[in-house]
């Protein structure tokens, strides 16, 4: 798939994605447009466009960093625990600090999806049993035990309502002003692209990249400290996006290979357009009310991985 296909594909969903909504705006209206037409393009739509995109970029390329890191297909944010623990820490900071800063709750939230990533790499280093499948299993199995963990705090200190806001992701609340927290991301995924040769060699694994000369140790904290961060910054935005950092990297290295520099922006560039793509369906499949992007990236990414899985056995 070359870049200039997926490009294309970008800018088509982008542009539905603008003129979709309750309210009616056509492409012709733009050159007459009234003021509350005006308010919805920029106070709405084209700030849900960039999280859109902004999300689907950075959830992708982290997840291709958890990957190429584990030297696993099936591990991501969703599948190590991360946006578990992520979660945890926003609830953490919700009982903290009552009058929490959305700054202070990412910094709380990316300790613990930091932390966690890390028990998940040490159990990793444990395990006897390298099976690919029975790895990502392990990581589901730890972040449930988070995911129930923050259930019973937030019952037990009434939060269970506001935490829960978090568990699913959903564009439809976002609006000019409470955005900005994702133009982090930004940032983080150049300083990715930056590291792309490192990572591919830190994936080699710990022997070989030290032969090599690499920082080994260096290099995998700079990238489990990428993945945390996008992940804190994404929740605390948009809400959990379930698989997108799974099945997409996937997708990428199916027919681009495995190393990471070459892939990243194939990688990047598809994810945003999934995103887009499974936006765009949640807002016409019961047109005018909207189904939450956690719930159609769920459901498609659910079956995705669900075939990857078989196909792996298949071929075991």
């Amino acid at each position: 798939m070359k870049k200039r296909y997926l490009l294309i594909a970008i800018v088509i969903l982008s542009f539905c994605s603008v003129f979709i909504g309750v309210k009616d705006i056509s492409p012709l209206d733009i050159f007459s447009l009234t003021k509350d037409q005006v308010e919805i393009l920029f106070i709405s739509r084209f700030p849900r466009l960039i999280s859109l995109l902004i999300a689907g970029v950075s959830m992708s390329v982290i997840g291709l960093i958890m990957q190429q890191l584990t030297r696993n297909k099936f591990v991501s944010p969703t599948t190590a625990g991360t946006e578990d623990s992520a979660r945890f820490g926003i609830l953490v900071s919700m009982m903290l600090f009552t009058t929490a800063s959305p700054m202070q709750m990412m910094l709380v939230s990316c300790a613990f999806a930091l932390l966690g990533t890390f028990i998940f790499m040490k159990i990793l280093d444990k395990v006897k049993y390298k099976d690919v499948i029975f790895i990502p299993l392990v990581g589901l199995m730890f972040g449930q035990i988070v995911s129930s963990s923050t259930t019973f705090f937030a019952y037990k200190h009434d939060l269970i309502q506001s935490i829960s806001a978090w568990l699913h992701g959903d564009f439809s609340m976002i609006m000019r002003g409470r955005y900005e927290l994702l133009y982090i991301s930004v940032p983080l995924v150049i300083i990715a692209y930056l590291f792309a040769n490192r990572f591919t060699v830190a994936g080699m694994g710990e022997e070989f990249s030290v032969n090599l000369g690499l920082n080994y140790k260096q290099v995998v904290n700079i990238g489990l400290v990428i993945v945390a961060l996008v992940t804190s910054v994404v929740i605390l935005t948009v809400g959990m996006i379930p698989f997108l950092g799974l099945i997409i990297p996937n997708i990428v290295t199916m027919y681009q290979g495995d190393n990471l520099k070459k892939s990243l922006s194939h990688t990047a560039l598809l994810g945003a357009a999934f995103v887009l793509f499974c936006d765009i369906l949640g807002r016409v499949i019961i047109y005018p009310y909207e189904i939450s992007i956690g719930l159609t990236v769920g459901v498609i990414g659910s079956g995705i991985f669900l075939y990857m899985l078989m196909r792996r056995k298949a071929y075991a």
